[in-house]
């Protein structure tokens, strides 16, 4: 089996993403909801996809379960990247996402190390995708490699409240006990940690922590990537675009679907991501962020 075809063209490389995730034909998650945005804000982003859905796993449709989902091997995959390495000698960012086994995992943890052997400054954005409201949907044997492996080795980590609980091991139910899950965490390497959602008597929380000295998911992660890039030392600023984009892209989303008659609270939208573009490219921030000492 041939490795995909990747392009040739050699745009500024200042700006290269290379991003690792999931792909749905149908639906905005994973690779899906993080190329676009990220092209948006002028970064040339190049999508390998490590695992291949029919649809967010989340939803459900009239489909035969094994023609669901197709798993890219980790010697394809491989391959795959050492035909992308030798094309481009110089990633500027590196994102993660859905890895679904032990051993593409720990493959991933090869790749970071083979692209800061070329580019010692290369920016790691992790987001541990393991699981949320109280239930893993990767094996349990994941959670201690990302804690003892991967957590070490990020840049910037993008865990939801239920990631963080099981990285840290620390209950998170105020915004105090997020801080102080985000020091955890920064004590295990990460410069840059943000919690993307916190539940907190019914509110939603992001809580982020920078520590300068050291230097909704796939979406956020990928709007926090591009934002904190352009504001490297200033994470309140790039954590006040990302939610406002986000947030402004939801209402649309929303708003979109009742017009049309649908139910807001239908688990079978699909985020208005191509039409809200111009909320992306220049968002009106309207979430402040509050700084903590």
């Amino acid at each position: 089996m041939a490795p995909p075809i990747l392009s040739l063209a050699l745009p500024s490389e200042t700006g290269r993403v290379l991003s690792i995730q999931s792909h749905t034909v149908q639906g905005y998650v994973g690779n899906k909801s993080a190329v676009f945005p990220l092209q948006l804000l002028g970064y040339d982003v190049d999508p390998i996809h490590s695992v291949q859905f029919s649809n967010h796993t989340g939803k459900l449709l009239i489909l035969l379960l094994k023609n669901s989902l197709r798993t890219l091997r980790p010697d394809i995959w491989c391959e795959s990247f050492n035909l992308y390495k030798r094309r481009h000698k110089l990633v500027a960012q590196f994102s993660l996402g859905y890895i679904g086994s032990v051993s593409f995992l720990n493959t991933i943890l090869q790749v970071v190390e083979k692209l800061r052997s070329i580019n010692p400054n290369l920016i790691y954005v992790c987001d541990p995708v393991m699981g949320d409201e109280g239930k893993l949907y990767v094996p349990s044997e994941l959670v201690s490699v990302y804690r003892e492996k991967v957590v070490p080795v990020a840049s910037m980590l993008t865990p939801n409240q239920f990631e963080a609980e099981q990285l840290t091991g620390f209950r998170i139910g105020s915004e105090a006990d997020g801080r102080e899950a985000c020091k955890i965490l920064h004590a295990a390497g990460p410069a840059k940690v943000v919690i993307t959602s916190i539940n907190i008597d019914g509110n939603l929380f992001l809580i982020g922590s920078h520590q300068k000295e050291k230097g909704t998911g796939d979406l956020m992660t990928a709007l926090l990537l591009g934002w904190s890039n352009k504001y490297r030392d200033n994470l309140d600023i790039a954590a006040e675009l990302a939610v406002s984009s986000l947030q402004a892209l939801l209402q649309r989303t929303v708003n979109d679907y009742v017009t049309a008659g649908f139910d807001p609270q239908s688990s079978s939208l699909e985020i208005r991501l191509i039409q809200s573009q111009d909320d992306i490219r220049n968002p009106q921030v309207k979430f402040k962020s509050e700084k903590y000492n």
